[in-house]
């Protein structure tokens, strides 16, 4: 299986797509958790990350965002 790319190279909109896909699996795997067709209960734990990992490089970006402008307007 090939490895994706990191979360820094993708675009914002690559970055917001593959967080609604996971945030999409979670559900879909708390769904089957609660009617009990889930077999691996330990895909929840690796989705969650992945999506905490896609909302911190969104906010790294936001940070970044603010400080260029707050450092564009410094400079004005």
């Amino acid at each position: 299986m090939a490895k994706s790319a990191p979360l820094t190279e993708l675009a914002d909109s690559e970055l917001f797509d593959r967080l609604s896909e996971n945030k999409k699996e979670l559900f879909n795997l708390r769904f089957q958790l609660a009617t009990g067709q889930l077999d691996n209960s330990s895909r929840i734990r690796r989705v969650k990350q992945d999506v905490a990992r896609c909302l911190t490089e969104i906010r790294v970006r936001e940070i970044a965002a603010y400080e260029a402008q707050a450092q564009k307007n410094e400079e004005s």
